[in-house]
């Protein structure tokens, strides 16, 4: 078990790493402006719920061996890009009225099948996006190991704990992203010039990151 020094430092630098620009961060914070908070915190726990996969993935010795797979490597980013490719696809092509699927049908409020089933796209839509982005995993498998002292026990349980204080940080910052951003964009939405603007925006941007991705180099 890391010392609490270790695990304040670290979550320290998790969180500075949320709040930089990245594909992550600028995924949420569109999907916010386009369907609300609620979709918005949706995606969020998806993405964290992907960097379990990534921490389990270096704390078993398998991120090794997919950091040393050039055909592991690519065959995953073209997943990712053509996925961020699709969702680009959606929002281009979308009415004025909707992102790639109406707003409404994307996390509704309330608690019944279809408030439940918009929810869980969401957040499958944060797995994908998370798991599917290789670039996530070969830097887990650089950084976490930074701050695990093997003098304090098994390597591999320092790893998850720090995988886990990552993925708290990451929650707050996001969930923090996800809020402020489904405010605005609730402003947004009340004018269809600028639900059409915001959905060609969220498109070329979902475009520019499947390309970022798709380039992408170990």
């Amino acid at each position: 078990m890391p010392s609490i020094e270790t695990l304040a430092a670290f979550f320290g630098v998790s969180a500075l790493l949320a709040l930089t620009p990245g594909p992550d961060n600028i995924f949420v914070l569109l999907q916010s402006a386009q369907r609300g908070w609620r979709a918005g915190m949706c995606v969020v726990l998806g993405l964290c719920l992907g960097l379990v996969g990534h921490t389990a993935a270096v704390a078993l010795g398998l991120a090794a061996v997919f950091a040393a797979s050039s055909l592991a490597f690519t065959v995953l980013k073209f997943c990712g890009a053509a996925y961020l490719a699709w969702l680009a696809w959606g929002a281009l092509r979308a009415p004025a009225g909707a992102g790639d699927a109406p707003a409404q049908e994307a996390a509704p409020a309330g608690d019944g099948p279809a408030a439940r089933g918009g929810a869980l796209r969401m957040v499958g839509r944060g797995v994908v996006m998370n798991l599917t982005n290789p670039k996530v995993l070969v830097f887990f498998l650089a950084f976490l190991p930074q701050f695990a002292d093997p003098a304090r026990g098994a390597m591999a349980q320092q790893v998850m704990v720090l995988g886990l204080v990552f993925m708290l940080a990451t929650f707050l910052v996001f969930g923090a992203v996800a809020c402020f951003s489904g405010a605005f964009g609730a402003l947004l939405q009340r004018s269809a010039r600028a639900r059409l603007l915001l959905n060609r925006v969220a498109g070329l941007v979902f475009l520019g990151l499947a390309l970022r991705l798709a380039t992408a180099q170990r």
